[in-house]
């Protein structure tokens, strides 16, 4: 698909706008539907499709595996943090209130920091679950004995 001039110009013109209407999503969660978990595949479907169009080794030149996974980890430890610092800080496990002054305030701050985490998480377990079956050579079927060489 390199060679599709139309692809790569249409790609470039969508792409970037599912980036923002992931982003939208993401830090419009607590308001509405959406969050996380939405915004994360709905980013990693537009590096998907930059992957698509522009091959493999684009894309990993784009995030390459070891910041996906470092991603992965980081949006783990984002969600898992905010709960223990609620604990530090006199609350129960994902007990937001205790974040701020008001609670109020405290449910907001939670929210979006445990829905960035979900974000991360499955915005690069969708690219790294991705790369991995994209990255696996095609099984060729041997001619002569009529199976497949895997």
């Amino acid at each position: 698909m390199k060679d599709n001039i139309i692809l790569r110009i249409v790609a470039k013109l969508l792409i970037p706008l599912v980036i923002l209407f992931a982003l939208y999503v993401q830090f419009h969660g607590d308001y509405s539907p959406g969050g996380g978990f939405q915004a994360g595949v709905i980013f990693s479907s537009a590096l998907i499709l930059y992957r698509l169009i522009f091959g493999l080794q684009a894309g990993n030149e784009v995030i390459p595996r070891p910041i996906l996974k470092l991603l992965a980890s980081l949006g783990v430890l984002l969600y898992a943090g905010t709960g223990v610092v609620t604990m530090l800080m006199g609350g129960e496990f994902l007990d937001y209130s205790v974040l701020a002054d008001t609670p109020i305030h405290g449910q907001h701050t939670g929210i979006i920091l445990v829905e960035l985490g979900v974000g991360f998480t499955v915005s690069a377990t969708m690219l790294l679950i991705f790369d991995a079956f994209a990255g696996r050579p095609l099984a060729t079927q041997n001619t002569t004995t009529g199976k497949r060489d895997d």
